[in-house]
């Protein structure tokens, strides 16, 4: 059995020592300091030690965890550029208006949050008073993720600034009836304000950082120089939690994104209660942090501790502090001063001892109050040594109180997430703790004031010069004045319209080829950002590698194993392509990023990702919808889809789905094409709407979906039937008819209309052939290259209605006079189709692959879910028989023929 005090072996013991003797005379000076200044002792010397060789730029393994104590001590803490008392105020002004904002609020139940920015008010009023850069200067200013439930704070300083009325104020979370405040950052409700929607946890987190690597891939691609711009995330201690927040953490150091700083707002708590209740979540982050090569700065404890420190010779307190769990941090926060005395000091002889010579007053104001996230000075010191610090990210782990200056009933209560307000009485004791000039007189009615020192005042005139010198107001979202991009040649997508003759090819195929001739269009093909999540090769896409290049701010520091070949695997620093590694979570961080660039830099992008069509809408729906909250516009492929044409992978990977998940998506245009020619058009109309001359009337803050597949198959020449790009952009057109597609049948043989999408068309195609030599049935053929559009478009029309407006829903213009039932069928559930049931006029059924995807052969799992041409056939009987148009005994034959 191994003796656990026996010295272990470590990797050193595989390396020769080439002086045992120095190297025992260390250790043996190790040994004498513990036996003679105990422990501690030695363990502050090694971590010391350890300290300068890491500065000196020894290749030795980093420190995951520093003391509980701040990074920058006060004696190196530079002086605040700026007026600290005009700041003091300007903040108690917000604290103040924040605060009554949500308060008023709640007489209408809408909620909202006052503690977190209680908390981080001078997390974020240092940054707009003296770091974050505006979008008016030169460049593209700086990016702000700010923590969704601090947006009263953020709002309340617009109130001040005079960018939003007292009205708004008052209809805070009331957007119903115009001019009102949404309850968190969100563009597409605030646009002019809000650059980037974040409530929804751990988004922010990855965003920043695939923000700042954005900006960095601009610059490396001479799109624009944004090297001046930073990104700022502001999260909280609790939202680290999300496993989103820290996944790519390594990219960002790995990569080197020094303009890049998390704030995180370590108020130890989260909705519920303590974040690590019986641990210290400052020091896990740190070490989960450093450890992925972050630079780490801890800003924990405000100026009333320097004392403490002082007095502390033995390290007693700093040993404290780092065993006392975070809720006993807490629970010091509400207790008084001689509870403190006997739970915190009185568990060391030395603190003991510390503690006489500390008043009670001095003992509360450390344990109650003094914070380093809670003192401008401290914070200006991180955010500068942030800026200051290159090769890494850096974040700043800033401890706070959760309800700060709110009163007794708030501070650090594990219930004041959900306190929606404060009493008349609470709020007097705000304004003295504040010293704001607000007389009782202005309490009217119960009813607390918003307050504002006036345009003129020090105060405003004051934030303004600060945020002129910074370049303008923040936060702030900008659409500059950019010309449409020019719409490439007709040569790239007229290239589909003659099919591709007796060769087969598969639509995610057809994607590609054509991505590859719009990425060579002289005007627009630089502004293409594939992004692909290590499937290039299964896409077919491995061509792009040699001519592209991946993008990678190192360049290829090695000699690719295929160099040798042609297709050979290309990293550049100015490579166009991001292979983002098995990240779909990262990817479309970086699709939401690009996707947004119009608005953020100025700077028009076409981004396209493609992925694995279930790896999408079922595994980043939140992102998608963030996409569509922040106005992104770019390319959305779902390849390899639909539910049986990826054969034998089985049920994760069968995606009977997506196209439903994204029809709830009000952004997402989503298209289902069949044929190659149908995704040039698609794209065409995408190019246009998005980036090119949109209509007066028409939304360019769309995003379009297309589903792609790998089944290759013969992609006919594009029909010559007029208005058929209308129709392909709409969502229905008449593929052929029986006659036009050489079946014969009778006259007055029964008709039927078939509507399929994406590779159910070629089922479709079958069951007409079979309906006609062996049933004696004519069925018309339709491409329903989107289910939703129709729909979308039909509820227009119903919405129109109501106003008094006569309209025609395209569905059944296009269907109109169609003879016999309607059949529609997809490689997707039955709800994809059944989405245009009630605007059908003519009588209306479906075949779809409901339930769990299996592994198996195309065809049999198409038999297995019922949608192959034979059961379409036998569905189209029934349908007739049911209409009398056809023998009953008719379906019942062809079950058995063909063994349903």
């Amino acid at each position: 059995m191994t003796d656990p005090n026996a010295i272990q072996p470590s990797e050193l013991d595989q390396l020769p020592d080439r002086d045992p003797e120095e190297t025992a005379e260390w250790q043996a000076s190790l040994d004498a300091v513990t036996k003679a200044a105990g422990p501690h002792r030695a363990a502050y010397l090694m971590r010391r030690t350890l300290e300068r060789a890491e500065g000196a730029g020894l290749a030795l393994p980093k420190l995951l965890e520093t003391d509980y104590v701040n990074t920058i001590p006060t004696s190196a803490e530079p002086a605040v550029d700026g007026d600290e008392a005009l700041e003091q105020r300007i903040t108690a002004w917000n604290r103040w208006n924040a605060a009554a904002m949500v308060t008023r609020g709640s007489k209408y139940g809408v909620g909202g949050h006052i503690a977190t920015f209680a908390s981080a008010a001078w997390l974020y009023e240092t940054g707009f008073n003296h770091f974050f850069r505006g979008k008016e200067g030169d460049g593209s200013g700086d990016q702000l993720y700010i923590q969704g439930h601090a947006s009263p704070g953020i709002y309340a300083r617009a109130f001040l600034d005079g960018r939003i009325s007292e009205q708004q104020l008052d209809n805070f979370r009331r957007e119903a009836g115009g001019n009102g405040l949404p309850s968190y950052p969100h563009p597409r409700r605030l646009p002019w304000l809000w650059e980037f929607p974040t409530v929804s946890m751990g988004l922010g987190p990855i965003s920043a950082i695939y923000q700042a690597r954005f900006n960095r891939y601009l610059t490396s691609r001479g799109i624009k120089d944004v090297s001046d711009s930073h990104v700022w995330a502001f999260l909280g201690d609790g939202e680290m939690d999300e496993p989103e927040s820290t996944t790519a953490l390594t990219l960002a150091s790995r990569e080197q994104l020094d303009n890049l700083t998390f704030v995180v707002n370590c108020n130890l708590q989260r909705l519920d209660g303590p974040v690590r209740a019986n641990f210290k979540i400052v020091q896990e982050l740190e070490a989960q942090f450093r450890g992925a090569g972050w630079n780490v700065i801890k800003t924990l404890w405000g100026t009333a501790w320097d004392e403490l420190f002082r007095l502390d010779t033995t390290g007693a307190l700093v040993r404290r502090l780092r065993e006392v769990p975070d809720a006993q941090v807490q629970t010091y926060q509400t207790r008084d001063a001689a509870y403190i005395r006997e739970d915190f000091f009185g568990k060391d002889p030395a603190l003991v001892e510390m503690a006489k010579l500390l008043s009670d007053d001095k003992i509360l104001e450390c344990f109650h109050l003094s914070r380093g996230g809670h003192e401008s000075r401290k914070v200006y010191a991180a955010y500068k040594a942030a800026l200051a610090h290159k090769g890494a990210p850096t974040v700043i782990l800033a401890q706070t109180v959760k309800g700060h200056t709110l009163g007794e009933g708030f501070a650090s209560k594990n219930a004041n997430h959900q306190m929606k307000k404060l009493t008349v009485d609470e709020f007097k004791a705000m304004r003295d703790r504040l010293e704001l000039p607000i007389p009782d007189s202005r309490f009217v009615d119960g009813q607390v004031p918003y307050v504002h020192p006036g345009a003129d005042s020090p105060e405003v005139r004051y934030l303004q010069e600060r945020r002129a010198a910074l370049g303008g107001p923040a936060p702030a979202r900008r659409v500059h004045p950019v010309a449409p991009l020019p719409q490439p040649a007709d040569k790239a997508f007229a290239a589909f319209d003659k099919g591709s003759g007796s060769q087969n090819v598969a639509t995610t195929m057809a994607f590609v080829r054509l991505v590859k001739d719009l990425v060579r269009d002289k005007e627009t093909g630089k502004r293409w950002v594939p992004i692909v999540p290590d499937e290039a090769r299964t896409f077919g896409m491995e061509s792009l590698f040699p001519s592209l290049g991946i993008y990678s701010p190192m360049g290829q520091t090695y000699e690719p194993v295929d160099r040798d070949q042609l297709m050979y695997y290309k990293e550049a620093k100015n490579g166009q392509i991001f292979n983002e590694g098995i990240t779909e979570a990262g990817a479309m961080a970086e699709f939401v990023a690009a996707s947004t660039s119009y608005a953020t830099h100025g700077e028009t992008m076409i981004p396209f990702y493609i992925y694995y069509s279930m790896f999408g809408w079922q595994r980043t729906g939140d992102q998608m919808w963030q996409l569509g909250d922040q106005l992104g516009r770019g390319f959305l492929v779902g390849a390899t889809a639909g539910r049986t044409t990826l054969t034998g992978e089985g049920l994760q990977h069968a995606d009977g789905h997506s196209p439903v998940i994204a029809a709830t998506n009000p952004a997402a245009l989503t298209y289902d094409p069949a044929f190659a020619y149908e995704i040039a058009v698609i794209v065409k109309e995408g190019l246009r709407r998005m980036f090119g001359e949109a209509g007066p009337d028409e939304d360019q803050n769309v995003f379009y979906y297309l589903t792609v597949y790998n089944e290759p198959l013969p992609q006919p020449a594009k029909p010559s039937t007029a208005g058929i790009d209308e129709g392909i952009v709409k969502g229905l057109y008449r593929f052929n008819t029986a006659e036009s597609a050489g079946l014969s049948p009778a006259g007055n043989a029964p008709r039927i209309q078939l509507l399929g999408s994406g590779t159910a068309i070629h089922w479709a195609l079958k069951a007409q052939r079979l309906l006609a030599e062996e049933w004696g049935v004519a069925a018309d053929v339709w491409s329903a290259t989107s289910w939703t559009e129709l729909r979308r478009d039909a509820m227009e029309a119903d919405e129109a209605m109501l106003r008094g407006e006569e309209r025609v829903p395209f569905v059944r213009q296009a269907l109109q006079g169609a003879e016999g039932p309607v059949l529609a069928v997809s490689d997707y559930m039955r709800q994809v189709p059944d989405q245009i049931a009630q605007w059908v006029e003519q009588d209306y059924s479906s075949l779809g692959a409901d339930g769990f995807g299996l592994s198996d052969t195309r065809d049999a799992a198409r038999r297995h879910f019922g949608v192959d041409a034979e059961s379409i056939v036998v569905a189209a009987l029934a349908q007739l028989a049911r209409r009398g148009e056809v023998q009953a005994a008719s379906v019942k034959e062809a079950r058995e023929k063909y063994g349903l």
